[in-house]
């Protein structure tokens, strides 16, 4: 089964084409199963060569590496197009098809109906394969064309709904926020090649010792740069909000299994030079990830559109996975977002289907005690907030238990932002809940201002909606049995089998915890516990008993002025930098260049003249040469 691991992106790719060439003749629904037909059956072959991968020992498992052909040979610069499984591509593309599959049966259901119902499969099918091209890209090349081919179409499906200014506006938004990252990427593999001589991932990440400290420092952060783009990091996380402008089913794919995953993938994957880096490298990463998940999580409380409380989740939950990376723990790292993309594709699915059963109203205040008239979505949406507001057994608190044990064993503080963070999650995803699911029914209130006739009230989804939805509750339940960690009551072959999985890529470098830690890791789950159960108190008693009056200030409502302030800078002072930059180019250093090709061409038109074709001119010209050489013998000589 190795050796068909080019199935794994190419089944999705076949997808992409067959819908462009056939589409409207499909139609609605079969151009939309037969896009997910494909996305399963990439899934299917992935399970195949995990297996495969699974039954060799841990050294062989290290890397298989399958080239499909020569890509670039120019000179010292020799890129193949080849693929790399091993257990972390492995990892992400399980999930990403796994999952994947799940949005694109729910998109069926959801997008029915709609105009441009092959083309939005057209384009999920593209993003499936752009993403597996960038987990399996065996160097860095071919992880950039996916990386790149992941933005192209995070503009195509946030701005599918171009009709509306937001999407378009966010479609946008999206795009150019990610160039800036790019660009880190492109500098780490313009150092990468200058240092090594190559970009594939073994040569780099096996060239990371002999290195200079500055030289893996420098790729490790211009690489950092290129996550904080995908994985929506402070300053560049401001697109990842607006992105819930797209179908609900792209916020899902986005959010969940695709593109924001990249940079934390990218990050683990290159471990080895961040081991040979400068020890302040991982710190900053640490640092910027903590400080985005508590801002994120600020933002969130006070949100009333039911998509963008869970935008402000994703932004604060990838946080805490840069957290673990720069704290030294891949192994967390990659279990969090494993476990992340099994809660938060529920919650965002669970939110479409109650955008779906509200007729497409996302604000939670005209929502309220949809639990008994979408029972399902109400039931596995709160299986989500359990799991996403770490309530133990449920898959997210021992993902993020094992971050915040290693933030602590880096710094207290660190571990304390992570906590604060805990908790705040905990109280929004607890407020989101009681005000959508729980309380007084208010979508009365909206008709009524809206002046809607007929009946509105809101409903369950189809099945092809409410299927994923169960099936990502269960996952959300039972995923955290791939790394639960070495307690005592817990059966010993039950712990660390992600860690034991992903030993051959991260082991050299995945940080030990010290024996203090280790030794109070059960208190610091308590700890933990009650932080959550601290934050869904707090929300139970301000939301459902009204016992208090909520903080929301506009501040926190307005994202604390960031995207305004940057779209104000970009708007005044910036588009008057952009245009006095374009002023100089077109008038100074165009203006040199031009001038300097006006004066010779000047010169050259007079010079010319000179030079008419003209018989008796040249005639003329010599004879009056002649006398001015006899004028200077006997004039000139008989002076002297």
């Amino acid at each position: 089964m190795l050796d068909l691991v080019w199935l794994i992106p190419a089944l999705p790719l076949t997808g992409f084409l067959v819908v462009l060439l056939f589409g409207r003749k499909l139609g609605d629904p079969r151009s939309g199963y037969f896009a997910t037909a494909m996305v399963a059956l990439s899934f299917a072959v992935t399970v195949g060569v995990y297996f495969d991968l699974m039954s060799l020992t841990t050294e062989e498992r290290s890397g298989h590496v399958q080239r499909l052909f020569s890509w670039i040979p120019s000179g010292a610069l020799h890129v193949d197009l080849a693929f790399l499984a091993d257990p972390l591509s492995l990892t992400m593309c399980l999930f990403v098809t796994g999952i994947g599959s799940l949005i694109h049966l729910y998109a069926v259901g959801y997008m029915h109906g709609d105009p441009r119902f092959s083309k939005f499969f057209l384009y999920l099918n593209l993003f499936a394969f752009s993403m597996l091209m960038l987990v399996l890209g065996s160097n860095m090349l071919v992880t950039f064309l996916g990386w790149e081919g992941v933005g192209t179409c995070s503009y195509f499906l946030i701005a599918f709904w171009h009709e509306k200014e937001s999407a378009a506006t966010a479609g946008k938004k999206a795009f150019i926020t990610n160039r800036v990252g790019d660009w880190g990427f492109m500098m780490a593999m313009f150092i990468a090649f200058w240092a090594v001589g190559s970009l594939d991932y073994s040569v780099v990440n096996g060239g990371a010792a002999g290195m200079s400290t500055t030289t893996s420092t420098a790729i490790a952060l211009f690489c950092f740069v290129g996550a904080c783009g995908k994985s929506a990091q402070l300053p560049l996380y401001l697109w990842l909000p607006d992105a819930m402008e797209g179908p609900t089913p792209v916020s899902a794919l986005i959010h969940a299994a695709t593109m924001v995953t990249a940079g934390v993938y990218l990050m683990v994957r290159i471990n080895p030079l961040l081991g040979a880096a400068d020890s302040y490298a991982p710190t900053i990463i640490a640092i910027v990830g903590a400080a985005t998940a508590l801002f994120a999580a600020t933002i969130a409380v006070a949100q009333n559109d039911i998509k963008k409380v869970l935008a402000y989740s994703t932004i604060s939950q990838l946080g805490y996975m840069f957290l673990a990376v720069g704290s030294g723990a891949y192994v967390a790292a990659i279990f969090h977002m494993v476990t992340h993309a099994f809660f938060k594709a529920l919650l965002f699915l669970g939110a479409g289907s109650v955008i779906h059963g509200m007729h497409h109203q996302q604000d939670m205040r005209f929502m309220g005690a949809l639990r008994k008239l979408m029972p399902i979505t109400a039931i596995t949406f709160i299986v989500g907030w359990l799991a996403i507001a770490g309530v133990p057994p449920f898959a997210g608190f021992w993902s993020k238990d094992e971050i915040l044990l290693f933030a602590y064993d880096k710094s207290p503080i660190l571990y304390a932002v992570g906590l604060v963070t805990a908790l705040l999650t905990a109280y929004y995803m607890t407020r989101q809940v009681i005000m959508v699911f729980f309380g007084k029914a208010r979508w009365h209130d909206a008709h009524e201002e809206h002046s809607a006739h007929g009946d509105l009230t809101p409903h369950e989804s189809p099945p092809t909606m409410v299927l994923p939805l169960v099936v990502l509750a269960g996952l959300s339940i039972v995923g955290g049995l791939i790394q639960l960690p070495s307690w005592s009551w817990i059966p010993h072959d039950l712990t660390h089998r992600l860690e034991s999985w992903l030993e051959p890529v991260v082991h050299a470098h995945e940080h030990e915890l010290t024996t203090s830690a280790h030794d109070l890791s059960g208190i610091l789950a308590l700890v933990a516990i009650a932080c959550a159960v601290a934050g869904i108190t707090a929300a139970f008693l301000i939301y459902a008993k009204h016992k208090a009056k909520p903080i929301e200030p506009q501040l926190l409502a307005d994202g604390w002025g960031y995207d305004r302030a940057v779209s104000w800078v970009m708007g005044g002072p910036g588009r008057q930098a952009f245009d006095g930059i374009a002023w100089a180019d077109a008038n100074i250093i165009d203006g040199a260049v031009n001038g300097s090709g006006s004066l010779v061409s000047g010169a050259a038109r007079q010079f010319r003249k000179v030079q008419s074709g003209n018989v008796r001119n040249y005639a003329a010209a010599i004879s009056a040469g002649v006398v001015l050489l006899l004028l200077w013998f006997v004039v000139g000589r008989g002076l002297l």
